[in-house]
């Protein structure tokens, strides 16, 4: 199947992060090779979360844990896909502008109400901080990247992959330089644009950051979106690189500087947007 036109940004953390019990399980998962590469996720998530959503159901269901895996010299990273809130998510959505003698049939109201809990939990945050929640791992953004995404990473740290079959762009980057460059990102936007939401967006970015270990490391994975565009659009995209040059204006008080750089974003990105109503 191929890949969904999406982009996804995930945290792996160090086993240290997880209880004993789960650090074991991942062990095991790792050395049995159950882990799923990043080009074969993206379709396994979709289907299992559809699968869990039968008709008649009256409680979420239990899904196997799953993984993407990062194995370094010294250190084994996970970043597990928690498809409990997916599944949650998609209950909800389900019953989003349907009659609700339709929604009712579907997603019965008792399940509705274990969904919308489960996602307030997440959403809330405090319970994730308290380790009551599992924390969420992985962000998902359909036809394009946000571009507070491009906050976190420099262009050194991209990785570009063009052999048929293989195609992928990612950026990765330690948890702690993703963090203080949303900080720094943070405090430009607050000084110069305010209570925007460009400053939100790159705020809650901020947030579920510090939900992570320390060692973690941070990903940005165009997914099926290097689907769309040719080798040489993907060896020229200078998204971080703009987004650096917006924030450098701001701060200098450049405000064509930042424009110019923040108009040319927008229309990249925009360009793959509109690809979504193509027939």
């Amino acid at each position: 199947m191929p890949s969904l036109f999406a982009s996804y940004l995930r945290v792996y953390e160090p086993l240290t992060a997880f209880d004993r019990d789960r650090q074991s399980f991942w062990r095991r998962y790792v050395n049995e090779g159950r882990a799923v590469a990043p080009l074969e996720g993206p379709v396994r998530q979709r289907t299992a979360v559809i699968e869990a959503l039968g008709a008649g159901w009256t409680r979420l269901p239990d899904l196997p844990d799953e993984a993407y895996v990062l194995e370094t010299d010294d250190s084994l990273l996970v970043c597990p896909w928690n498809l409990r809130i997916r599944v949650a998510e998609a209950a909800l959505s389900a019953r989003d502008g349907v009659p609700s003698v339709l929604a009712d049939a579907f997603v019965p109201p008792i399940l509705a109400g274990q969904a919308k809990a489960v996602v307030e939990d997440w959403r809330s945050g405090a319970r994730v901080l308290e380790h009551g929640v599992p924390r969420v791992h992985e962000q998902i953004a359909t036809w394009g990247v946000p571009l507070r995404w491009f906050v976190l990473f420099e262009s050194a740290e991209r990785h570009l992959v063009t052999d048929p079959g293989r195609r992928a762009l990612r950026y990765r980057t330690e948890i702690s330089k993703a963090r203080r460059r949303s900080s720094r990102a943070l405090s430009v936007l607050r000084k110069s644009v305010g209570e925007a939401p460009i400053t939100e967006a790159v705020e809650e970015a901020a947030r579920w950051l510090e939900e992570f270990h320390p060692r973690s490391v941070v990903e940005l994975d165009y997914g099926g979106l290097v689907q769309l565009l040719p080798d040489d659009t993907l060896a020229a995209d200078d998204s971080t690189e703009l987004v650096a040059t917006g924030l450098a204006g701001l701060s200098r008080g450049e405000a064509e500087e930042a424009s110019a750089a923040y108009d040319k974003l927008v229309a990249r990105w925009r360009a793959v947007q509109l690809l979504e109503r193509c027939n």
